[in-house]
């Protein structure tokens, strides 16, 4: 027996090693749209685009490869989709933070994310929060990066009286996203792994066609440098009252997003079911590297990382082991040579992408018990105030807000646990000391 097998148990798991490397590469195409999406979105918040390519793609090698040695689990991970969006349009240019001070809040919530994963926290923090809401999170988080694609596109716009409308639709880049956003869906209905890098690449190649974006020049080229972002945190310039419900908002937003990818991906194969513990110990080993990840990502200067469902791909073409991840991150490696393609796609190539993740995300609510008045009014705000007023920790905390007071009116007082009291608290810290709403 070999050590690959002895290591990841590949034969125990009626697995051998071509089946998990052609299972890394079936998620590794699945993924691929994370590079040009991720660096274009975040971007957006100032940084330099071709740093943030080498970034997304060493810090998707990095938290796949902690995840295939660390965990043993055919999961892949990079820098989530929604956070992402979060980072450049909400903390960003919502709060009006640097970038710096962006990368701080990302940094710092990885080390409680890490503290959490490390003890019984994060059990008390997973059942303090009542499962609708986990819910409503994601739904909130769907609404918010779908319109955030529709306004980029052109396809909404907000009116003189501040209301978003329907926008004029008078320009090429907007039929070209909406052409995406159909391609997108049809082959996401068809179940074809690679809809969303197939998507971009149609919507780019129409683009550089008729002249509406540069052609790349090459093909291949060495990556760019990550000195302009790595290590360029703001750690202290965000360790102020204010700022806190927007660190706790990333914390459990990255749990809640990991645990409903894990469960998502985990069902295949029943790779996180209890078995003597053994399921609790992956699953525990695998938030862990998903802490670690959103630390050494925060370093190298991109957002919070978490596991990704397309993972699900590469289970569902035979991966049972770590070593499905670790051919994953050697293929997004090998990525990192593509430099010159990636930064000629268009950012209205992009945009269909957030459209349908988000709309993907919204389905969550479907899980959702609206009869509970509690768990469905708090729920709907939860969901409103994210895209409203462009803002997850706005949205988390109007949630939690709601709960209790809808617990409180209808004398429910054994719903409120000592979590949903103190993430309530800290929602509310903001009016208590500067007087605004989340002011930061």
């Amino acid at each position: 027996m070999s050590f690959l097998d002895r290591y990841f148990g590949i034969t125990q798991s009626g697995s051998n090693v071509k089946t998990e490397l052609i299972a890394g590469f079936t998620t590794f195409i699945a993924m691929l749209y994370i590079v040009p999406v991720s660096s274009s979105i975040l971007s957006d918040s100032g940084m330099p685009k071709g740093a943030l390519i080498t970034a997304v793609t060493l810090a998707t090698v990095v938290a796949t490869l902690l995840s295939g040695i660390w965990a043993k689990v055919p999961v892949a991970m990079s820098v989530g989709m929604g956070l992402n969006a979060y980072f450049s349009y909400g903390m960003v240019q919502g709060m009006g933070l640097s970038w710096e001070k962006a990368l701080g809040i990302v940094f710092l919530s990885g080390i409680i994310f890490l503290l959490v994963s490390l003890t019984k926290i994060r059990t008390w923090l997973i059942n303090s929060i009542p499962r609708g809401l986990r819910f409503a999170l994601a739904g909130g988080l769907g609404a918010f990066i779908c319109a955030i694609g529709l306004k980029s596109l052109g396809i909404i716009a907000i009116s003189p009286i501040g209301l978003p409308e329907l926008g004029s639709l008078n320009t090429p880049q907007a039929w070209i996203g909406i052409l995406g956003v159909g391609m997108i869906l049809w082959m996401s209905v068809k179940k074809i792994h690679a809809s969303f890098i197939l998507g971009i690449l149609c919507c780019s190649l129409i683009a550089w066609f008729f002249g509406l974006a540069p052609l790349p020049q090459e093909v291949f080229s060495m990556p760019d440098s990550i000195a302009p972002i790595a290590l360029k945190f703001d750690v202290v310039g965000v360790l102020t009252l204010a700022l806190i419900p927007t660190i706790v908002s990333l914390l459990v937003l990255d749990l809640f997003d990991s645990l409903g990818t894990l469960a998502g991906v985990g069902a295949k194969i029943g790779l996180f079911q209890n078995k003597d513990n053994q399921g609790d110990k992956l699953l525990e080993k695998t938030l862990e590297a998903d802490a670690a990840a959103t630390v050494i990502g925060a370093s190298l200067g991109v957002s919070t990382t978490t596991s990704f469902l397309e993972s699900a791909s590469g289970v569902s073409a035979g991966g049972r082991t770590g070593l499905t991840s670790i051919f994953c991150a050697l293929f997004f490696a090998l990525s990192l040579f593509l430099f010159p393609i990636f930064a000629s796609i268009p950012s209205f190539a992009i945009y269909p992408t957030l459209i349908v993740v988000g709309a993907m995300m919204f389905l969550e609510v479907k899980n959702i018990d609206f009869s509970d008045l509690p768990i469905g009014i708090s729920a709907f705000f939860a969901i409103v105030l994210m895209p409203l007023t462009y803002s997850i920790a706005n949205g988390l905390a109007g949630g939690f807000l709601v709960y209790i007071l809808s617990c409180l009116a209808l004398k429910q007082y054994q719903r409120i646990n000592l979590g949903v009291i103190v993430l309530g608290i800290l929602s509310i810290l903001p009016i208590i000391v500067h007087g605004v709403f989340l002011k930061g």
